[in-house]
């Protein structure tokens, strides 16, 4: 079987778009969807072969219900269904990792319609370019509350000041091309942050640009808390900084309690006034003690993730493929 090069028209893309708990906006998106995939059809950009694939996390509406009419509606549409909720990028990397021999590049992106699906069409000519990996990032963030925008730049900055390789504003929506997508297959980590992964696959890589919009229905899967732990994980996935920052910290006290040490001694032999203050006491007591509890907390947040990593469990289960 030939297998077609880069700059020929044709080529057979595949969507993955994970769902938890969309059957307020997945009519819509997969309306939009449709559209776009008859047109680039129709101009040639793309295959008839091509797909988007649906992956339920485990949703508990009728969000599978919908997703089996559709893909009896048009040869457009696929589904996978995972046994239970494992989370949004453990359903991603499953649609990822099922499809990969599937199509020749696969685009990731949200069922909420926020990012603006007509760059679908730039990353499929930045493909036939020549790039193996193409990011979808915002060029603006004026959608966004003080708070997120806030919260937002200081982790990417941080992100950075922990070495981390990252890409700014770029969330999943993101075209990886099949030989990324084996690349990526090598990355066995249980706890997963893609968007952290993806950019130490190397290859030629690009950036799209595009506003992203509001939401079209339903609530957001990312709450406060869990936007913590996302980030957390990025950080303790990619980073060994928190440690060092520990081990820094300690050498800095034992630094200061040396010359603590001298001042007593000081105090003993010249000028004879030994009586410390309670408040004192008590200030360095509750300093250094949260100090320790802090840092045991880091070095065990590694600890867990060695133990679920030893484990070796599956990072997602399917249940039923149409």
């Amino acid at each position: 079987m030939r297998i077609k090069s880069k700059g020929e028209v044709g080529m057979k893309l595949g969507i993955v778009i994970p769902c938890y708990n969309e059957e307020e906006g997945l009519a819509e998106t997969t309306k939009r969807l449709q559209t776009l995939l008859e047109e680039m059809v129709e101009l040639g950009e793309i295959s008839q072969e091509s797909f988007v694939c649906y992956v339920d996390d485990g949703s508990r509406d009728t969000t599978w219900e919908l997703i089996e009419k559709f893909t009896e509606e048009s040869e457009f549409f696929r589904g996978i269904k995972l046994s239970r909720n494992f989370g949004h990028q453990n359903a991603l990397i499953a649609g990822l990792m099922q499809l990969k021999e599937e199509a020749d590049a696969l685009v990731s992106m949200d069922a909420d319609l926020q990012d603006d699906i007509s760059v679908v069409k730039g990353f499929v000519e930045k493909y036939k370019e020549g790039y193996e990996i193409v990011y979808g990032v915002r060029d603006d963030r004026t959608n966004d509350t003080n708070f997120k925008r806030g919260t937002a730049e200081f982790f990417y900055k941080f992100q950075s000041f922990m070495g981390i390789e990252s890409i700014s504003n770029h969330a999943d929506y993101r075209l990886l091309s099949r030989k990324a997508l084996q690349a990526l297959a090598d990355f066995k980590e249980v706890n997963l942050f893609i968007r952290g992964i993806v950019p130490l696959i190397g290859f030629r890589s690009c950036s799209l640009y595009y506003t992203r919009g509001e939401r079209f229905a339903g609530e957001t899967k990312y709450p406060l808390k869990k936007m913590l732990l996302f980030a957390l994980d990025g950080i303790a996935s990619f980073s060994v900084m928190p440690l060092r920052i520990i081990t820094i910290v300690g050498f800095s006290i034992f630094m200061f309690s040396l010359l603590m040490i001298l001042w007593v001694v000081f105090e003993k032999l010249f000028l004879g006034t030994t009586i410390q203050g309670w408040s004192s006491m008590m200030i360095s007591i509750y300093f250094i003690g949260g100090i320790q509890v802090m840092s045991i907390g880091i070095i065990g947040e590694y600890v867990g993730r060695i133990f679920q990593q030893s484990k070796g469990r599956p990072r997602y289960i399917i249940d039923k493929e149409i």
